[in-house]
């Protein structure tokens, strides 16, 4: 009777440390859900901070831009070399001939692009991390990013099928809210795959699932390893 009650402590201990474990992966995809549903905006907000700390203003998240930086990647998805740059480079008229109609920027309303910066890497990583190690690798992009002459800034990313991550950040000088303004506020822009900056469209990009996953395999994981404890335990009391 003895030996009953103690494996009754025992698998309620065992199943009170299973459920915290189980509270804090649950917590943690909410925090991640909320604060990260989009890593594009969260790009931008690096970009934005990274400026004020030099005394530079702030750049306008424009939709416009950031759908443009998405139709980038998405055409050099591909081309992703092995030590993490992009080989392809678009023309120039695939802007207002290509990037701009898929998105339905409004013509009159395409203003000038200042700059843009692309990188890419065998794997998804969070957004502090893409910025530091992928995008702004040395001083020349850096140098860009602190460029005095931006006023507008748009952020796009998308996985590949083989696994890579590309990352497009575009810059314009154009006035705010009246330069690459998406037809329709963008309703009709029918985003499959990737993110972009100030879209209100939920993000579609791959990184959710690894995640997924892994919290998921950590749960299996955990059952197993509590179903060997248990076991020994009892085997131990008889």
């Amino acid at each position: 009777m003895m030996m009953v009650e103690k494996m009754k402590k025992h698998y309620f201990r065992c199943c009170e440390w299973k459920w915290i474990v189980l509270c804090q992966l649950l917590l943690a995809n909410a925090v991640c859900a909320s604060h990260h549903g989009n890593p594009a905006n969260d790009l931008v907000d690096i970009i934005n901070k990274n400026r004020t700390a030099q005394k530079l203003p702030e750049l306008n998240d424009s939709p416009g831009l950031g759908c443009m930086a998405l139709q980038y990647v998405e055409l050099c998805k591909d081309n992703c070399t092995s030590n993490g740059v992009v080989n392809c480079k678009p023309p120039e008229d695939d802007f207002t001939e290509v990037f701009g109609p898929n998105c339905g920027v409004e013509l009159p309303t395409f203003g000038t692009i200042t700059g843009h910066v692309v990188g890419c890497q065998a794997k998804y990583l969070e957004p502090s991390l893409a910025f530091s190690h992928v995008l702004v690798k040395d001083s020349k992009a850096l140098s860009l990013i602190r460029n005095k002459s931006h006023t507008e800034v748009g952020v796009g990313l998308v996985g590949a099928r083989k696994g890579s991550f590309f990352w497009c950040i575009l810059f314009s000088d154009g006035q705010t809210n009246s330069t690459f303004v998406l037809e329709d506020n963008g309703e009709g822009i029918k985003q499959k795959k990737g993110c972009f900056s100030g879209s209100t469209f939920p993000c579609s990009s791959g990184q959710r699932i690894p995640v997924f996953l892994n919290n998921f395999m950590t749960l299996v994981l955990l059952n197993i390893f509590l179903l060997q404890h248990l076991y020994q335990t009892w085997f131990v009391m008889m």
